[in-house]
């Protein structure tokens, strides 16, 4: 009998030792996350919000009295101060649906939770990335049609580059914000980082009005995380602007841009440091938005 129980003791243990463990790596991750993406409104909505906001503004300032470039920097200045409150609306709903789909499972259940909130947080904010690189490149493709695009090529891209990597620090908040403490309460902050955003840089359509280069001047609001994408894709511009205007402060914008650039990829890598760590302890759940 003793015989009989050790052999069927070391057949269960032969058999735990062969079943494979678990894993989940990173591109599995991002490919599962992105899949599940588009799928969700979420995508429509995004390619909505950029298609409207490109086509628009575009055929606003591709006949308006305004100065073309200075009606750019008026632009990306509004998508800029937009983003807070757009990152905390998508990054909200997103964790509304995953709290639908199963109370988080996905995200606290998932092999290596890691590697799942990470791929959320990238797909969340290449989402918005992508979203950025259309309306401005609608926004210049009517400008063009119009013969008014008066930015290069490199100056757009580089101030897609500035709101995308001004936004990345946004996206990491509001995820946590919203696995927190609710959809709510994520875009509560976000509004008021609207707010920040506009007012630092004078308001909108400041510079429009009045042929100032606002991003370069932003006082003490343009230091928080949520004016970043606002100047840092405006400071692009700006930086453009100068160089066309043979203007002495090109060299001031660029080391502005080059000083807050450092500081907001800076921050960007912090936060996933520090979500990811908060993450792998994260035991609540919320019933309310």
């Amino acid at each position: 009998m003793s015989t009989a129980l050790a052999r069927i003791d070391r057949s269960v243990h032969g058999a735990t030792r062969m079943t494979p463990v678990p894993r989940m790596t990173l591109p599995c991750a991002l490919q599962s996350e992105a899949a599940r993406f588009v799928r969700s409104p979420l995508a429509l909505v995004h390619l909505i919000c950029a298609f409207t906001g490109g086509i628009a503004c575009g055929a606003y300032f591709a006949y308006a009295p305004w100065d073309p470039a200075f009606g750019a920097d008026a632009y990306v200045q509004l998508l800029g101060a937009l983003m807070p409150l757009m990152a905390s609306i998508v990054c909200g709903l997103n964790v509304d649906e995953e709290r639908r789909a199963g109370r988080l499972a996905n995200l606290t259940g998932a092999p290596s939770r890691a590697a799942a909130i990470t791929a959320k947080a990238i797909v969340l904010w290449l989402a918005g990335a992508i979203a950025l690189l259309l309306a401005v490149g609608i926004f210049a493709g009517a400008l063009a049609l119009a013969g008014r695009l008066a930015l290069g090529l490199d100056t757009l891209m580089f101030s897609v580059a500035g709101l995308a990597l001004g936004s990345t620090p946004l996206y990491l908040l509001f995820l946590a914000v919203a696995l927190r403490t609710g959809r709510n309460a994520a875009i509560g902050v976000g509004a008021a980082g609207l707010g920040i955003g506009l007012f630092s840089v004078g308001g909108l359509a400041h510079g429009l009005m009045t042929g100032e280069l606002t991003a370069a001047t932003g006082g003490v609001l343009g230091l928080i995380p949520f004016a970043w994408p606002a100047r840092l894709g405006s400071l692009a511009v700006e930086a453009g602007i100068a160089q066309m205007t043979g203007t002495v402060r090109v060299a001031a914008v660029t080391s502005l841009a080059l000083g807050l650039t450092i500081a907001a990829a800076t921050l960007a890598a912090a936060g996933f440091v520090a979500l990811i760590a908060w993450f792998n302890r994260f035991e609540g759940d919320r019933d309310d938005a």
